[in-house]
């Protein structure tokens, strides 16, 4: 599309039907700190986004904001779900993972035909679906969750976290295992946010490597 949009390959033969369908995205996987966050998005019918609506890594943070909030006026639908460290660390990053997604699911104000989702796992809904990896580099649903997700889960990392424990560099690295962050972690032990399971498998491989 001439504005860098993913073109509405998956969302076409539904919307031809007129029915209503999400695409599902997760960020903070991979992050030693802060929350998982995952959005649900429910797209007009026929609707071609006027922003650039693709993988949220592939825009740049002024971009990705612009198109985040184009996405929060223009959806049909959309919701958030958030799951924390301290679940992550009791239940692991996949069951989180797929939490944050059900959470972002039922939290949709309509049920969609059809749902979307990035990875190899499909969450615990009663609703049909496809589980497409890479999903937010090639269905424009997917990659508009990825947008809403990683712009979300950022302010909260740079107005929320960063205020509550500033020596971390929160607001910088967003809970990613970046230099400063380790050496953060080394002067000061990790904080209330940290994610003490990722942290102790980091050590044991350490120990034998």
């Amino acid at each position: 599309m001439s504005n860098g949009s993913l073109p509405p390959v998956y969302e076409e033969p539904w919307w031809q039907q007129g029915k209503f369908v999400a695409g599902v995205d997760e960020v903070g996987r991979g992050a030693i700190a802060g929350p998982v966050v995952a959005a649900a998005v429910v797209l007009p019918i026929g609707g071609i986004p006027a922003v650039p609506v693709r993988d949220s890594k592939q825009l740049s943070p002024t971009r990705r904001r612009h198109s985040a909030a184009y996405l929060q006026q223009y959806a049909h639908a959309y919701a958030l779900g958030w799951v924390e460290a301290a679940i992550v660390d009791t239940f692991g990053i996949r069951t989180a993972v797929l939490m944050a997604m059900e959470q972002a699911l039922s939290r949709l104000p309509l049920s969609p035909a059809y749902i979307f989702v990035d990875g190899l796992d499909f969450p615990s809904v009663e609703l049909p679906g496809i589980a497409i990896v890479d999903g937010d580099r090639k269905c424009l649903s997917i990659a508009a969750a990825s947008i809403l997700a990683k712009v979300a889960r950022d302010t909260w990392m740079e107005e929320v976290a960063d205020l509550r424990y500033p020596a971390y560099g929160f607001a910088r690295h967003k809970g990613y295992g970046t230099p400063q962050h380790w050496q953060a972690l080394h002067t000061y032990g990790p904080c209330a946010l940290h994610r003490r399971s990722f942290l102790r498998r980091l050590e044991q491989w350490l120990e034998v490597s």
